[in-house]
């Protein structure tokens, strides 16, 4: 399943110099000695490396309120570890660490810069469109991906004075470039460009292995995603729809055949990623410590998922579904009290020496799935007042990952559920007052009380179900100004609030060095 890095003609000569890091130790000489990519071949290859190689989710699902201090007695898994979860600039350069992020997201960008400056080079023929596309759509994806982790929320109210990040449209052919970071306002219409340019040109039958590719679903899926942070709800409905097809409870088998398997941790964790599951739409390979650090070992276990929010907050919480027992995925669980996880990523050891037992650790990630699709479709017809159809989605959700006694529920439940269900205070005196609803303030939008807010936490709760270990959870919270608390053993708990600078994670050190505008710090 693994997919090892592709050293193609040029190793992306761009990957260096469209990082805006501090250049001076590499570029030395003017980048022009790349091989020519001049074939369809060669353009279909270097797409490959168009994908970024390491992951946010150990630093997401750290910052989250997934996560809890379990105290002294045990050690964080490393630096980046435990500067995610106290909310500290990550200065550290492991695979995990905003560096590694920052570099991998850049060095597809310029992959896919290169795939389309040798199309345009080439005279833009038909027989190149669906890479052209492919290009676009992953040109897109690691900028907004990055986005989510380095800026501010998208907020239209303030979009236009947020900080954004420099959006990487061609090759670089020149050593010392300054960028800017431009503005949330510049950066998200330039995703959107990127998006609608891209989608038409989609066409799954260029590739060997699409789920490692940005086919027609998880294309249309990326694309729902993006406008439901945009606050573009038809989009997301009308984008959703596409990926989903007709009946979407029928690709959201997932849960329900892995709790049937062997009770074998590789077993279930192949079994999640596996390429022909309908609901995979995307699977991408990463450089990163994840699996070890969030996954069922005797390692990291100074902050993780632990029992009271596993069970008070998150999977094993009760829904309008009932109790835990009724959620499929609630049943196919490892860990230990410290750290208690889903049987989602497994880890995967890619020796460069095995006589010395040294190489690299890989996890598979699935950053677009069926079950995510659908309920940013709810979401986004929530958000419009058309509760009947965010509802319909819900119930397709639950069919897919709830047994069949737990039928189809009515508006009314699901509002009553959550209507009786008590704000889960910031700071916590005990366990017992955790709570899977927690007080939004929601950014450049808004939510009314009553059904609309109450159906939101339906989503809420399940969208952090779905997402658990993913790091999807820190984005709800940064888009609907979640404020949380990290508890601290022996001293108090630290409070992000909704307006929170922390909420954007500092850039690395040394693309700051480089001169551009670091995140501000209170």
């Amino acid at each position: 399943m693994i997919m090892k890095r592709l050293n193609i003609y040029i190793i992306l000569f761009t990957l260096i110099t469209g990082l805006f890091l501090s250049c001076e130790d590499f570029l030395d000489t003017m980048p022009d000695n790349r091989a020519e990519i001049n074939s369809v071949e060669k353009v279909t290859k270097l797409l490959v490396a168009a994908y970024p190689t390491n992951s946010a989710a150990l630093i997401a699902e750290m910052s989250s309120d997934n996560t809890m201090d379990n105290g002294s007695l045990y050690s964080p898994y490393n630096q980046e570890q435990e500067d995610a979860y106290l909310w500290k600039d990550i200065t550290t350069t492991g695979n995990d660490a905003p560096k590694a992020i920052w570099d991998a997201h850049y060095g597809a960008i310029a992959a896919a810069n290169q795939a389309l400056d040798a199309i345009k080079e080439m005279g833009d023929p038909v027989n190149l469109q669906a890479q052209k596309g492919e290009a676009l759509i992953a040109r897109a994806y690691s900028h907004f991906a990055l986005a989510n982790l380095f800026c501010m929320p998208y907020n239209p109210e303030t979009a236009e004075s947020d900080l954004g990040l420099p959006y990487s449209e061609k090759p670089e052919t020149l050593v010392d470039v300054k960028y800017e970071r431009g503005t949330m306002k510049d950066l998200y219409e330039k995703i959107n460009a990127d998006i609608e340019a891209g989608l038409p040109l989609i066409n799954d039958e260029i590739y060997s292995v699409p789920k490692y590719h940005f086919n027609k679903k998880a294309s249309y899926a990326f694309a729902a995603r993006f406008n439901l942070f945009y606050h573009k709800y038809n989009k997301t409905i009308e984008y959703a729809t596409v990926a989903l097809g007709d009946y979407p409870d029928k690709l959201l088998i997932k849960w329900s055949k892995i709790v049937g398997l062997a009770s074998n941790w590789t077993v279930r964790t192949d079994a999640y990623i596996a390429d022909n599951d309908p609901a995979n739409f995307i699977l991408m390979t990463a450089y990163s410590a994840w699996p070890y650090v969030h996954g069922p070992y005797t390692i990291g276990q100074r902050y993780g998922h632990a029992r009271p929010i596993f069970e008070r907050e998150s999977v094993r919480a009760n829904g309008p579904w009932g109790v835990r027992q009724n959620l499929f995925v609630a049943n196919s669980v490892w860990g230990l009290d410290q750290k208690m996880v889903a049987s989602k990523f497994g880890a995967y050891f890619e020796y460069t020496d095995k006589v010395a037992g040294i190489g690299f650790l890989h996890s598979v990630m699935v950053p677009f799935t069926a079950g995510e699709t659908l309920l940013c479709r709810a979401e986004a017809y929530i958000l419009q007042n058309n509760f009947a159809a965010g509802v319909a989605d819900i119930n397709s959700w639950i069919k897919g990952n709830c047994l069949p006694s737990v039928g189809t529920l009515s508006q009314e439940a699901l509002v009553s559920f959550y209507e009786k269900v008590s704000y889960m205070p910031i700071k916590l005196n005990s366990d017992n007052n955790r709570s899977v609803k927690k007080v939004i303030n929601p950014q450049g939008f808004s939510v009314s009380e009553g059904v609309q807010e109450n159906l939101i936490q339906a989503i809420l709760h399940i969208r952090r179900i779905e997402n658990v270990h993913d790091g999807q959870r820190w984005y709800d919270i940064k888009r609907y100004g979640i404020e949380i608390a990290h508890n601290r053993d022996g001293i108090e708990p630290d409070v992000l609030l909704k307006n929170d600078p922390r909420r954007a994670v500092q850039l690395p050190q040394d693309v700051i060095n480089a001169g551009l505008q670091a995140n501000p710090r209170n």
